[in-house]
């Protein structure tokens, strides 16, 4: 097979979760464990960070990677989804795996792993480990899937775990509270390992204390550090949200110093000032085209669309247009409850399974008080909305990961 065989092999054969929903949800490490044992415990020949929370902690991921680096180290980069191209996924010094290492992992591998029927994350992650293994990273960022204690990235034992925050999403599997989400995310606090929480909530906060007591993990609180070791840092990524996640990241540099990682503040200015260009990021608050400007966003929960609307709002535009879609298992009334009613919105749909037809979105949005059109495609979306655009106006595209994904892939932006 070559590269997209391989993709549409890996696709079609084995659940998976961006593109089907909760049908390739697998709870339990069992399979996680047995891939593990069989590429011999990849993951006990590196370094790792472990990374979990609703928003937020794909940016954090990836700028802590950037800054590691910066400072000399061989560093692997685990995240999820991928928007183009699944080599996104697993990257060394910003560098997507290798066409060929997919290839070659699915044709010597099948043969054990079919019989397992794992899902498509259980499969990515198993990949990953055994790549950073095999090109001998010196430490490995990794971004949990979904939740944490289930999460098959919990097999690793860190240097340093870091929770950014906890809001609503995927409540089919980790629960209809604040407090059962954090339950869940909180799983992947250790014994003895520190861990960092970005944000918490009167409901969270409780839930975070108690497992850490539980475990004798050392907890540290973004929210109550008022250190700013690094002032003036230069953040390449734009969205009022960030500020949030720089705290995180400003609680965990020091946690690395103490747990052996040696860097200086000019590898950290340079990591955040770059983080894009170091790690291939993409998706947040990306800035795609200049009169009309047109800005992509991979929020796609409630709390994410929060910090949108908000950056959205300070706008200095003549027209705001909104091209949106999402998917159907999120809360979809509560983030049209959001959004702002003096925009022109183009409501689409991306092309996965789990997409919301255009059509029921625009008559779900009619209910909310917006004003639009369906468009069958985000292409056809985009190319309306940038055809109906004044130079002076302001173009917003998000709602979901496919909806960015399927806009970088178009390229429309560039026309």
């Amino acid at each position: 097979m070559d590269y997209q065989e391989t993709l549409k092999y890996l696709y079609e054969r084995v659940p998976m979760f961006q593109r089907v929903g909760g049908a390739a949800y697998k709870e339990g490490l069992d399979n996680t464990l047995t891939l593990d044992a069989h590429f011999g415990h990849p993951h006990h020949s590196f370094r790792t960070i472990h990374v979990a929370g609703t928003n937020g902690k794909g940016s954090v991921s990836h700028t802590l990677a950037a800054i590691l680096q910066s400072a000399g180290y061989k560093t692997g980069l685990y995240t999820s989804p991928h928007l183009v191209d699944f080599r996104e996924r697993i990257r060394i010094n910003g560098t997507p795996i290798s066409k060929e290492y997919v290839v070659d992992f699915v044709e010597l591998e099948r043969s054990f792993f079919e019989p397992l029927c794992p899902s498509f994350f259980e499969l990515a992650t198993a990949m990953a480990f055994k790549y950073f293994a095999d090109e001998q990273v010196d430490v490995a960022v990794i971004e949990v899937g979904l939740g944490g204690r289930l999460d098959c990235t919990n097999i690793i034992t860190p240097d340093l775990s870091i929770i950014t925050n906890i809001s609503f999403d995927h409540v089919q599997f980790l629960g209809n509270t604040l407090a059962k989400i954090a339950g869940e995310k909180a799983g992947i606090i250790k014994k003895g390992i520190p861990v960092v929480i970005g944000e918490t909530t009167p409901e969270t906060k409780p839930v975070f204390m108690a497992k850490a007591t539980e475990v004798g993990a050392p907890i540290y609180f973004a929210e109550e550090n008022n250190r700013e070791d690094y002032p003036g840092v230069e953040y390449e990524l734009k969205g009022i949200y960030q500020e949030k996640n720089k705290r995180t990241l400003f609680t965990a540099l020091p946690l690395l110093k103490e747990a052996g990682y040696h860097f200086d503040e000019e590898n950290v200015r340079e990591g955040f000032a770059h983080v894009v260009e170091l790690t291939g990021l993409m998706g947040r608050w990306q800035k795609l085209h200049d009169h009309p400007t047109l800005v992509c966003d991979t929020g796609h929960n409630v709390g994410g669309i929060t910090y949108v609307v908000e950056q959205l709002r300070q706008q200095s535009c003549h027209q705001l247009h909104i091209v949106i879609g999402m998917v159907n298992d999120k809360d979809i009334s509560g983030v049209l409850a959001l959004l702002p009613k003096e925009a022109i919105y183009y409501f689409t749909q991306a092309s996965v399974n789990r997409a919301l037809p255009a059509k029921q979105l625009l008559h779900l949005a009619t209910e909310a008080g917006l004003k639009g059109k369906a468009y069958a495609s985000v292409k056809n979306a985009v190319r309306a909305a940038m055809k109906k655009s004044l130079p002076e106006d302001f173009i917003f595209v998000g709602g979901s990961n496919f909806i960015v994904a399927d806009l970088l892939a178009s390229k429309v932006f560039l026309n």
